[in-house]
């Protein structure tokens, strides 16, 4: 298995309310429905239009692949949500680390664990990172209260 982290991301927002929102993947699909479309570049526009989402479960664009989906694989309040991919080419899981700073502040880490053969490590292991450090960025500017 591959592992791609993010840098911690400071969150003006306590641990539980980032939880409690991004774990509801229902209520992130709606955040994610009304982006102001100054804040989305129009190529990327395209590809969140694209996005499903189910109770349990978020459908993106996955490009030759097909669409990836992610389903709640597993919580564990307030500080971790864990999402499995369905039927993804290559065995992956994304983690999102929820750290308490303070009663009005916390961190965020994003973790891609994915297997993928050692040769093609060094094609996409950039592409991987570049994509969990832009999510975790991502988050300072979802609407948590």
């Amino acid at each position: 298995m591959a592992v791609y982290k993010s840098d911690e991301v400071s969150l003006a927002v306590p641990a539980d309310k980032v939880f409690s929102k991004l774990s509801n993947l229902e209520g992130l699909g709606n955040i994610l429905k009304n982006v102001p479309e100054d804040k989305i570049p129009a190529d990327k526009r395209q590809a969140l239009e694209q996005v499903s989402v189910t109770s349990d479960s978020i459908s993106f664009p996955g490009g030759p692949a097909g669409a990836i989906t992610l389903r709640m694989a597993e919580k564990a309040e307030p500080s971790l949500i864990r999402l499995e991919g369905v039927n993804t080419p290559v065995p992956l899981s994304m983690m999102l680390h929820i750290i308490s700073t303070g009663e009005e502040t916390s961190e965020a880490q994003v973790e891609v664990d994915i297997k993928i053969p050692a040769m093609l490590k060094p094609m996409i292991g950039g592409t991987m990172q570049k994509m969990v450090n832009e999510f975790a960025n991502m988050l300072r500017s979802i609407p948590y209260n």
